[in-house]
C-alpha cells in the first residue's frame, strides 16, 4: 500500500492515509467499497471528518477556448471527528453509491480511450481539508447500455473515442451537469450517409434514455430514445438500426437538429467554480493526466 503524508494543519511528522478499493470496477448505481488506512504521525491528530469524492475529467469551454477540468459530482462523508493517536492506525471501512448517470470508463475490461474517473479521499485536520490522491475507478455499462454498444459492434460501428462534455441536454431526465459522448465512426452500410455518430447515456434505476447525434455532410440529426429493464439481455440490434434509419428518414433539410440539439440545447457554464452542484477545477491538461496516473 501506498500512503500519503498529510501535511496541512500539521506539516512534517502528520498522519499518513491510503484508500484501498476493493471494486476497482462498479456497474452504474452501484457500491464503490473499500476501506481508508490511518496512521498517525508524531503527534495526536484530531480529524474532523473523510470525505470521499468522485471526480471526473471533463472538456470545459470557455472564452478562450477549450481546456480540461476536474469535476466533482459526488461527495460522501465516511468518517464521523476521531482522534488518532501518534502512531495509531485505523481503517475506516465505506461502502457508497456511484450515481446511475456516472460515465461508463471501460467496456468488458478494455477503457474507453479519453475517459479518467477516480476517487479523491479529503481528510479535514483542524479545520484544514487536505485533498488527497486519486484512486481511479472503473465504470462498466449496465445491461442495458451493454446491449445498446454491443449493438452498434454488430453494425459494423467502429469506437473512436470518448469524453466528457460540461453542459446539459434538453428535453432529457439529465441530473449531472456534464454528459458523456461515446463516438462511433459509421458502418460500412452507413458511411455514404453520415460519417460519424455520437452515443449518450442518461442512466435511471429503470431505464436508460439514448440521445444518438450523427454527424451528416449537410447537417447533424440527433434523436432520442428510452429502453426500459425488460430490454435488458436482449439483442438490441434491429432496435438500434431501427433508430438510426429513422433519423435518417426525418433528417431536417437544413443545418441542426429535431429539438434536441446539443448546439443550442445546452446550458453553458462557468469554467470554475461551483455550478449547479457540480464543482470545476480548471487545470493544466498535463496535471489533469499526472492524478490519474497512477
Amino acid at each position: 500500500m501506498v500512503f500519503k503524508k498529510l501535511l496541512g494543519a500539521l506539516g512534517v511528522g502528520g498522519p499518513t492515509v491510503d484508500t484501498v478499493l476493493a471494486t476497482p470496477s462498479v456497474q452504474p448505481g452501484g457500491l464503490i467499497q473499500g476501506q481508508v488506512n490511518l496512521v498517525g504521525g508524531t503527534q495526536e491528530a484530531k480529524i474532523s471528518g473523510i470525505t470521499l469524492t468522485l471526480v471526473a475529467r471533463v472538456e470545459i469551454e470557455h472564452s478562450e477556448g477549450e481546456s480540461d477540468g476536474l469535476a466533482s459530482f459526488a461527495r460522501y462523508s465516511v468518517s464521523p471527528p476521531l482522534a488518532l493517536a501518534a502512531g495509531e492506525q485505523c481503517s475506516i471501512p465505506f461502502a457508497v453509491p456511484a450515481p446511475y448517470e456516472t460515465p461508463v470508463t471501460s467496456v468488458a475490461g478494455q477503457h474507453l480511450h479519453g475517459m479518467s474517473l477516480g476517487v479523491r479521499t479529503e481528510v479535514e485536520i483542524s479545520g484544514a481539508r487536505d485533498k488527497g490522491d486519486v484512486d481511479p475507478l472503473g465504470i462498466e455499462p449496465l445491461p442495458l447500455q451493454r446491449g445498446v454498444l454491443e449493438a452498434f459492434a454488430a453494425l459494423g460501428f467502429r469506437f473512436h473515442g470518448a469524453d466528457l462534455e460540461h453542459g446539459r441536454i434538453r428535453g432529457t431526465g439529465q441530473s449531472l451537469p456534464f454528459y458523456q459522448e461515446i463516438e462511433y465512426l459509421a458502418g460500412p452500410q452507413y458511411a455514404h450517409l453520415f460519417k460519424a455518430l455520437e452515443l449518450t447515456f442518461l442512466a435511471a434505476a429503470d431505464r436508460v434514455e439514448v440521445v444518438l447525434e450523427l454527424d451528416r455532410r449537410s447537417s447533424d440529426v440527433i434523436n432520442r430514445h428510452v429502453l426500459d429493464r425488460s430490454s435488458a439481455g436482449q439483442d438490441l440490434t434491429a432496435v438500434v438500426d431501427g433508430w438510426i434509419r429513422h433519423a435518417l428518414a426525418n433528417a431536417p433539410s437544413g443545418h441542426g437538429g429535431d429539438g434536441y440539439g446539443f448546439g443550442g440545447g445546452l446550458v453553458a457554464g462557468a469554467a470554475a467554480g461551483a455550478v449547479g452542484g457540480l464543482v470545476l477545477e480548471e487545470f493544466a491538461d498535463e496535471f489533469v493526466e499526472e492524478i490519474f496516473e497512477d
